[in-house]
């Protein structure tokens, strides 16, 4: 599932804020440009094939019958996938629109209907109730938006394609023995654009390795069973390490003159370590030490916006979507769903994301200055935030990595040219 958004190649297209998760499996999976693209082999001649190989996988021809009738390619799936969005979001505009007041309000009701099935998945699997409910906020709003797109027909018309045709075959396989083993039926069977399905917006792969069929009906049913719902991100957590525990992470206030090159998850600290080098609770009270918990200071917004020191199962939100936009904002919903208090730190005035273009200027005229930041694609990802780290040490900036529309303008001070004018000298 997931989908990574700060820096991340894909976008969410419907409804719900936060629904398409399962786009996030494709970041990191190699998927080129679409001129790049050889076209696909015929439809019925790929389809063929394509059915002969799940039936030597046990696929009844039953099953293959019912999923693939009158299914063809989605051009609509194809123009999501080839999509790149204008814009991205700052940090504080994703927060402010993932966790508002009515989301709040709404999931205390939630856990408050839902108690005694929240209170028995989180005694079977230690994961908190308020961070199933966070989740499920995040995902589909509730279950409101999940998704309106036949799985089997848009998992079909990307492994047809042939930008990530291996991955998405993988997943129609999956995708067709969840149907062949009975848990949904296909004119229910509905997700994303890029196959993820039901209230928590899992892969098919992701429902084959962790799906629960908790109310015992004989199906594992994320899509309408709010005991399989939470039974499976609950197990899902639980198998990637979550820690009953222990807590996501929280804001914290740093000292004057932090050495920013500790802001990173690349460091990790004991409590005990943080708290000599300074750093406190958003209120400054001391951090509250626990014997060998460690923790790493991030910067999502760069060093004028809000810190936070993250602990084992911020990471374990990572697993379910790579975003640290989304990791945060699970966190936080999850913490105000119990009544702890908002942010101390305010987002500022008349703050702006940096453009697709912008951030394709701003990696062209950093490799032109001798900072690698990777191909140029508009996409702020590792390679941009270090070189951007690289460039604000050499240049005497804060070294935070943080691309904003103030450090391109510095860049055009610095004389660097990208491709884009080049040619003019």
């Amino acid at each position: 599932m997931r989908i990574s958004i700060d820096g991340g190649p894909f976008r969410r297209i419907a409804a719900g804020f936060f629904l398409l998760t399962g786009a996030a499996l494709l970041s990191g999976h190699g998927a080129a440009l679409a001129d790049d693209v050889p076209p696909p082999p015929p439809f019925e001649e790929w389809l063929r094939d394509l059915k002969a190989e799940a039936m030597r996988r046990g696929i009844s021809e039953e099953t293959l019958t019912g999923a693939f009738q009158d299914v063809a390619p989605l051009p609509k799936v194809l123009e999501y996938d080839r999509s790149q969005p204008e814009f991205t979001r700052t940090f504080w505009q994703y927060l402010e629109r993932a966790v508002t007041d009515g989301r709040i309000e709404r999931g205390r009701a939630l856990m408050r209907e839902h108690r005694g099935l929240l209170t028995r998945v989180e005694s079977e699997y230690g994961v908190q109730a308020r961070f199933l409910v966070a989740f499920w906020g995040l995902e589909t709003n509730f279950g409101d938006y999940t998704g309106g797109f036949p799985v089997i027909d848009a998992v079909t018309t990307l492994a047809h394609d042939r930008r990530r045709s291996e991955f998405f075959r993988a997943e129609l396989m999956n995708a067709l023995r969840i149907l062949d083993e009975g848990h949904i039926a296909k004119p229910r069977m509905l997700g994303s654009w890029a196959g993820a399905m039901g209230q928590l917006q899992f892969m098919p792969s992701t429902f084959a390795a962790h799906a629960v069929d908790a109310d015992g009906d004989g199906r594992k049913d994320i899509w309408g069973s709010l005991p399989d719902v939470f039974s499976s991100a609950a197990k899902y957590l639980s198998d990637v390490g979550w820690k009953g525990d222990r807590t996501w992470g929280r804001e914290v206030r740093l000292p004057e003159g932090f050495d920013l090159e500790l802001a990173t998850r690349d460091v990790r600290q004991t409590l005990s370590d943080w708290q000599d080098l300074g750093v406190r609770r958003a209120n400054g009270a001391d951090l509250p030490i626990v014997a060998g918990m460690e923790g790493s200071v991030i910067l999502p917004s760069g060093w004028k916006g809000p810190a936070f020191l993250v602990y084992d199962n911020f990471d374990n939100i990572l697993t379910w979507n790579r975003s640290t936009y989304y990791a945060i904002a699970v966190g936080y919903l999850a913490d105000r769903l119990v009544g702890l208090p908002p942010l101390t730190a305010k987002p500022p005035e008349n703050e702006r994301a940096l453009s697709r273009d912008e951030v394709l200027e701003m990696q062209r005229r950093l490799n032109a200055l001798g900072f690698d930041a990777g191909e140029p694609d508009g996409m702020v990802g590792p390679a941009t935030r270090g070189a951007v780290k690289a460039y604000q040490k050499a240049s005497g900036l804060p070294p935070d990595g943080y691309p904003t529309p103030a450090l391109l303008e510095t860049l055009y001070g610095a004389g660097a040219t990208g491709e884009s004018d080049a040619g003019r000298n």
